[in-house]
């Protein structure tokens, strides 16, 4: 039995001790879930030569073999080195299901799984923290130091210098999601190819573009009480390629950073002296607006809130064909949420 904190997760993956056969990997941030899962994978392959192989395998894998994840791990490779299974939680993929799986021998493989937000009491998170030769991982949305840490990998990695105030400014705009913020820093690293650097108006002019102010303006809507302007905007963010799961946690991380706001308000802050403590900082651009909203949302209310994007972004999950229809039913259900005399 050991308990991973958020700061041990990363170096915890990249060094999985001999002794552990099973990771949970958990969290809100659904791309940190995925890059952690992966990278636990990728070490459990590395231990056996000739490298392991991985296979994923989902709830809709079981349909017409419900024994197959368990058959796979229970069979030694024909072709030398160990199988390593990368599944997701879900309906017929939970505690009970994996359970006999995390007696010590039970598999000849080894098995990574995915969740979303997991409390402390659930089956699944027990599972694993209970067990010998398993552990559990969380993600936590990231802060200014993990995005720091990102980008000056990155950057490292692509043999690119970039300034510091650059770099501030590229961290400030970071955050709602681990994959989300590579794909910018990707976008980023493209943009100044050839260049060998990244200056403050590279980042102006290609982090946090139209895309980035639609979603801006969805989140503004919804916490703001108008429920028909986030749907509209929300169909035209989707149509023009945005992802319904991507936006969902975006929009816990907005109501997220409403809710540490509302706790430091609550203490007796000014909202000048909480806004200055926000990590990413707020966006000059929406700070006016959210200091109007917080009034409309007590604490109460952004505990429900919070729960209802935590229950939609897991069956978005779960059910991807959803997904739209999903985020479109949160926004009426959060919207209605503010304060009458707000709406």
């Amino acid at each position: 039995m050991v308990a991973i904190k958020g700061p041990q997760a990363a170096s915890f993956v990249k060094a999985l001790e001999p002794r552990f056969v099973a990771v949970l990997v958990y969290g809100e941030d659904a791309g940190l879930v995925s890059e952690r899962a992966r990278a636990a994978a990728e070490a459990f392959a590395g231990r056996s030569k000739p490298p392991g192989e991985i296979l994923r395998i989902e709830d809709s894998d079981l349909d017409g073999d419900s024994d197959r994840l368990h058959t796979e791990l229970r069979t030694v490779s024909m072709f030398g080195g160990s199988r390593v299974i990368r599944t997701s939680s879900s309906r017929k993929i939970n505690a009970q299901f994996l359970k006999p799986l995390l007696e010590p021998g039970a598999m000849t493989g080894t098995l990574v799984v995915e969740a979303g937000g997991l409390r402390r009491e659930d089956a699944l998170l027990r599972l694993f923290d209970g067990s010998s030769i398993a552990a559990a991982v969380p993600c936590y949305p990231d802060e200014a130091r993990d995005l720091a840490s990102v980008v000056r990998e990155a950057m490292a990695e692509a043999a690119v210098e970039i300034a510091d105030d650059a770099r501030q400014l590229l961290v400030s705009r970071l955050g709602a999601d681990r994959a989300l913020s590579r794909s910018e820093i990707e976008k980023l690293l493209l943009y100044v190819h050839g260049t060998g650097k990244v200056t403050a108006e590279d980042v102006e002019a290609i982090v946090g573009d139209a895309s980035e102010t639609a979603i801006d303006v969805i989140l503004m809507a919804v916490s703001g009480g108008n429920g028909r302007k986030a749907i509209t905007e929300l169909d035209r963010a989707v149509a023009a390629g945005d992802s319904p799961q991507g936006i969902i946690v975006m929009a816990l991380r907005h109501f997220q950073r409403l809710h540490r706001l509302r706790a430091m308000l609550d203490q007796g802050r000014s909202f000048e002296d909480a806004a200055r403590s926000m990590r990413p900082p707020l966006h000059f651009k929406s700070k006016g607006i959210i200091e109007a909203q917080i009034r409309s949302w007590d604490a109460s209310r952004l505990d429900r809130a919070i729960a209802v994007l935590s229950r939609t972004a897991k069956d978005a999950r779960l059910s991807s064909q959803l997904e739209a229809t999903l985020a479109e039913r949160m926004m009426l259900e959060l919207a209605a949420m503010v304060a009458p005399s707000r709406r």
